[in-house]
């Protein structure tokens, strides 16, 4: 079952948040720090109440989350230079590690695709670290474009 997350899910946010973060620090130790959480419990509370931040979980039949799917609504108005489209950007999509290999992931972004387009968005955009090969691919097999691609210099060997 997928629905919209409650503030009873907090806990299994933040173990599943780590999850995000520890695939990143493997792959960029040099920019994420690990174990660790980009939201804490307080701030969690809030973007659970925003109807511009919708969370959606994935859960078993104890109504348990295996995975989360992270959402912010995203649009510039009146701008001389960009059109008026509004987009759902995915901030980000974990299944738990224990519960991948079982579409999981796929229920989850066809459930934000599926919302996107019942609530009047243009598109779904997202980020994805090139050193996440699986989510990489993961995302081209849902049917997703690069958009634009960031590039960096690193300049210091400190780190």
């Amino acid at each position: 079952m997928i629905r919209k997350a409650e503030k009873k899910d907090i806990p299994k946010l933040l173990e599943l948040l780590v999850q995000v973060d520890m695939v990143h620090h493997n792959g960029r130790p040099d920019i994420f720090k690990g174990p660790a959480t980009k939201y804490n419990d307080k701030e969690l509370e809030v973007i659970l109440q925003d109807k511009n931040t919708p969370v959606f979980v994935f859960t078993d039949e104890a109504d348990i989350p295996l995975g989360h799917a992270f959402c912010v609504t995203k649009q510039v108005v009146g701008s001389d230079l960009l059109t008026d489209i509004k987009t759902l950007y995915i901030d980000d999509i974990c299944v738990d590690e224990n519960a991948r290999g079982k579409h999981v992931g796929k229920a989850l972004f066809d459930y934000v695709v599926n919302y996107a387009g019942e609530n009047g968005f243009y598109n779904v955009t997202l980020n994805v670290w090139t050193c996440n090969a699986s989510a990489m691919s993961f995302y081209k097999s849902m049917g997703m474009k690069e958009q634009k691609i960031g590039m960096e210099m690193i300049l210091s060997a400190d780190k």
